[in-house]
């Protein structure tokens, strides 16, 4: 239970998860380097491609100090694969209690999407005080959120889905608003294209919005 509670609070001090798809698991290494070079030293690393397994295999052996999980988990199947890879924490676009309850059962913090009300009291069934919200963007973006946090407000949240240096400020000043997620960052194209120095450009800038929103008023 601790080590949840540590993965979770480094997230919120991270404050953005890249969200990853690999198509070449031997990309996972320079992507790893470059975010953290940039200041955000975790991933969240999408089970959309085969590679997904062999790189958060690879970043947990190669770089401790990066913060790998897994993305798009849709079954348990998946989500003990990703864990037996190294996985500290787990992703799924929406609620499933299969899911959570095997992530739970390891140890692994699960984040399941919610987007509903149903869906958020269902996570705080399980006892989850951190949840996706997904796609942010779709379902209301800064409103929801607020709305959210006038009846749920013990739940933080990760909005992915439409975030990007646009509005990351706007969902960072939210209290409820627990890191965002974002494929902005490293996208397949860029990384596969070996655009490693503009990752680290735009980790940076992700990490400076970040402070700035964070920042107390003056």
């Amino acid at each position: 239970m601790e080590r949840r509670i540590d993965v979770l609070e480094e997230l919120k001090s991270i404050g953005v998860i890249p969200v990853i798809r690999l198509e070449r698991a031997q990309d996972a290494l320079p992507l790893g380097k470059s975010l953290l070079e940039g200041g955000l030293p975790c991933a969240e690393i999408t089970f959309r491609t085969q590679a997904g397994p062999e790189a958060i295999g690879r970043l947990t052996a190669e770089l401790p100090e990066f913060l790998v999980g897994a993305g798009t988990v849709l079954t348990v199947d998946q989500a003990e694969r990703a864990m037996a890879a190294g996985a500290r924490f787990v992703v799924s676009p929406g609620f499933d209690g299969a899911v959570v309850d095997a992530c739970l059962d390891r140890g692994v913090p699960p984040i399941p999407g919610v987007a509903t009300p149903t869906e958020i009291q269902a996570a705080l069934a399980k006892g989850l005080r951190v949840l996706k919200f997904f796609p942010a963007e779709v379902m209301g973006g800064v409103r929801a959120l607020r709305a959210f946090g006038e009846v749920y407000r013990e739940v933080s949240f990760v909005p992915t889905g439409g975030v990007g240096p646009q509005n990351l400020a706007e969902y960072m000043r939210l209290s409820n608003v627990h890191a965002c997620g974002g494929t902005w960052l490293a996208t397949s194209e860029r990384i596969a294209r070996g655009e490693f120095a503009e990752i680290v450009a735009l980790a940076q800038e992700a990490k400076a919005i970040v402070a700035s929103a964070r920042a107390p008023a003056a």
